[in-house]
């Protein structure tokens, strides 16, 4: 008979923010049931950033599963639909300046299997077409400024993602978390107390006096105010491995709201690469950048001139991070989520998916049966090989840029930093074994599966040159592949038309 272990009783909340508020929404989901308490303390004088932010796909199904629809929180967010990323200026390759790295679903089955067989072709010394836009309808969709939504059934799930608003999902989230009994403290944190084996007794707080639960979840942001500080758990440097330290943001008008771009831009400038996120209201716009070599300044200055006259009248933010993680993100009674369990950087967008699967895996630790020590370094090292998977996939881009613009893009590509596993898929790759073979030995281990390395190998054009001619005309094959995918494309709403269903709640 199998046991199943008892939430804790009374949940302290410290920190709101998307990162806060997932959380109350995903303990409320999973436990009301057992009666749990949960509470959120927060500061009313600690803001958070409305940045543009960019999803993967994994986010859907946790809306899903809460039963928000889209017509329900994409409005209150501004949010917009994301097909992919585009990555311009990141290789000089000719051929491979830029390239789309798509969300993969079952209409790219037969095309991407093509795809991975030129890859290999080309590994060989084919001089066969190789670049992964040419081969998926989700880059053909962001050409043609369509939602990755169909009008149609397709008789499968197609995967999407989002962008929005990080602040308003915030306050989303805390007003559909209230109404459902969550509790809402306003206040600041004057201290943390500690029991005598070292777990967190209480919180103390400026108006409500001391705050006390059973357990703690740590959503204070980089002040760590719980498990970094409290805890003195340590975080652990990455910057050997991913050098960016520090973004500008600048937000600017949409110039056509008719024409909106489902793709989230991440573009190569001078020292590091520019975000451009479409709202409903604005561009969020980034340059993250290395503060080794340039300054605060410098670099708003680079990026204001980019933008041009549209970012004439923004005010910039400035913010600024130590890439890296910890190592115990559960302990003792007490769990860091969000920047207090670390950040790498804003690129991919993979952070959020840290969030998601800790706070989920954080609950199924209590649904496999007597709770135990075991479940907490199972749990820690779960969260710890996701981000390090995410750490390998994000160097692997400035590993394999080409760019001799300044000594940034020289030095992250010469880089001998590297994890094992990150060194073995790019020997992999450049040399004539199977790299499907090494991906497969790490198909535990890393984040990102087979598709994304294929496109941004191959699509930052990593080939050695072509020694062998094709069979037959490269042109007529990319004009062959486009007559493939444009059709498929034609399945899905034009952007501008799904946002205003949504918008309207007309579906």
């Amino acid at each position: 008979m199998t046991t199943h272990a008892t939430p804790p009783d009374k949940i302290l909340i410290v920190g709101g923010g998307s990162a806060g508020w997932m959380v109350a929404n995903e303990l409320e989901h999973a436990w009301a049931k057992y009666g749990v308490e949960i509470s959120l303390v927060e500061s009313a004088r600690i803001g958070t950033v409305g940045v543009g932010e960019g999803t993967t796909p994994s986010i859907r199904s946790w809306f899903r599963k809460l039963g928000i629809e889209e017509q329900e929180w994409m409005p209150a967010c501004n949010a917009t639909y994301k097909c992919g990323i585009s990555f311009p200026d990141w290789s000089t390759v000719p051929g491979f300046e830029s390239y789309f790295h798509p969300f993969y679903s079952d209409i790219d089955t037969e095309l991407a299997l093509k795809f991975f067989d030129n890859c290999n072709h080309r590994r060989a010394g084919h001089n066969v077409p190789a670049h992964p836009d040419d081969y998926f309808v989700t880059a053909e969709l962001a050409r043609q400024q369509r939602s990755p939504v169909p009008s149609r059934p397709l008789g499968f799930d197609h995967d999407y993602g989002y962008h929005f608003d990080a602040a308003l999902l915030g306050e989303f989230l805390r007003e559909r978390a209230t109404s459902r009994g969550v509790r809402h403290i306003v206040d600041t944190i004057s201290s943390v107390e500690l029991a005598e084996d070292g777990s967190i007794a209480r919180v103390q707080t400026a108006d409500h006096g001391s705050l006390t639960a059973d357990f703690y979840i740590d959503c204070s942001g980089m002040a760590g105010l719980l498990v970094q500080k409290a805890l003195q758990e340590p975080m652990i440097s990455y910057k050997k491995y991913l050098r960016n330290n520090a973004a500008v943001a600048i937000p600017t008008a949409l110039p056509d709201t008719e024409n909106i771009s489902s793709e989230t831009v991440s573009k190569a400038l001078t020292y590091g690469w520019a975000w451009h996120i479409p709202l409903m209201s604005r561009f969020g716009n980034g340059y993250v950048y290395c503060s080794d070599y340039v300054t605060p300044e410098a670099a708003e200055a680079e990026f204001r001139d980019y933008l041009g006259a549209p970012a004439a009248d923004s005010k910039a933010l400035h913010l600024a991070w130590e890439p890296g993680r910890i190592e115990n993100h559960w302990k003792k009674n007490c769990l860091a989520i969000g920047l207090s369990q670390g950040f790498l950087e804003p690129l991919e967008a993979a952070m959020l998916n840290v969030i998601q699967f800790s706070i989920e895996s954080f609950v199924s630790s209590f649904a496999e049966g007597e709770f135990t020590d075991r479940h907490r370094v199972s749990f820690n090292g779960g969260v710890n090989q996701l981000i390090d998977g995410i750490r390998d996939y994000l160097q692997l881009h400035y590993k394999l840029n080409s760019r001799q613009d300044s000594d940034y893009w020289r030095d992250c590509r010469e880089n001998p930093e590297l994890s094992r596993y990150l060194d073995a898929l790019l020997q992999a790759w450049d040399g004539d074994g199977s790299f499907d073979e090494v991906m497969r030995s790490q198909q535990n281990i890393q984040a990102y599966k087979r598709t994304s390395w294929y496109c941004m190998l191959s699509g930052m054009g990593r080939y050695k040159a072509p020694h062998r001619e094709p069979k037959g005309s490269s042109d007529k094959y990319v004009a062959w592949l486009r007559q493939q995918t444009a059709p498929r494309a034609d399945i899905f709403y034009p952007h501008a038309t799904r946002l205003k269903q949504v918008y309207t709640n007309k579906n």
